[in-house]
């Protein structure tokens, strides 16, 4: 079977998007280890939902014994405090999300359609639980990244026509960073920019719903 990337290097792949200066949320999962991965010279301020604005870099499981417990962010992942780094109640937090003050948020999800839909949360199942706040911020933020695995476990698209899950948003998505690929989701269905080392575009429709259609730059991902 064809390596593909690891959660470390989608999460890499990810953050390049960011810019110095951007507010930023990150998700659960592959997301949250983005603060880890910014570009050398890059600052960002990290926001996380329960209150936490400017945090930096995770803490290696490796010193998760010393870590500090006020220091965590919203997906239960100690952090590293940075200069500046602010607290505050959850209401001024999502005040910060719905007066769109954010410039972007990268999210984990289950689907994404071919018109950008998201669908993150489910009910019921081990993978997911409950919204939390990720439909304010699929709304909120003015740019959303979703950075993922390319399919399940079971190897079924997560990029799929239609999302059979629960709706977070409906046409939020603007980019997607999976293991695979890195595709752009425009007016005109998706484009494919970016392959992981060694596979097609054809290895990669396949595991794909919708129709991809091919940036004529098409290059290899790189983090």
């Amino acid at each position: 079977m064809k390596p593909r990337l690891t959660p470390e290097q989608v999460a890499a792949r990810a953050a390049l998007e960011l810019k110095d200066g951007d507010y930023v949320n990150l998700g659960f999962g592959i997301p949250n280890l983005c603060a880890s991965y910014l570009p050398a010279g890059i600052q960002v301020a990290f926001h996380a939902e329960h209150g936490v604005l400017g945090y930096g870099p995770l803490v290696p499981e490796s010193e998760w014994g010393n870590a500090d417990f006020d220091y965590m962010d919203a997906g239960m992942r100690f952090f590293r405090p940075r200069p500046g780094m602010a607290f505050c109640d959850m209401g001024q937090s999502f005040d910060m999300i719905r007066g769109h003050h954010l410039d972007a948020t990268i999210l984990g999800a289950l689907e994404v359609s071919g018109a950008g839909d998201l669908a993150n949360w489910t009910f019921g199942v081990a993978e997911s639980g409950g919204i939390g706040g990720s439909m304010d911020l699929a709304v909120g933020a003015k740019r959303v990244i979703i950075a993922m695995e390319h399919v399940t476990k079971h190897g079924k698209p997560k990029i799929v026509e239609h999302c059979k899950y629960p709706l977070t948003a409906k046409a939020c998505v603007d980019l997607i960073v999976s293991d695979l690929a890195v595709i752009e989701v425009g007016a005109g269905g998706l484009l494919l920019k970016e392959l992981a080392p060694g596979w097609t575009v054809e290895e990669v429709q396949a595991l794909t719903e919708p129709t991809l259609r091919v940036d004529e730059a098409l290059k290899e991902i790189r983090w």
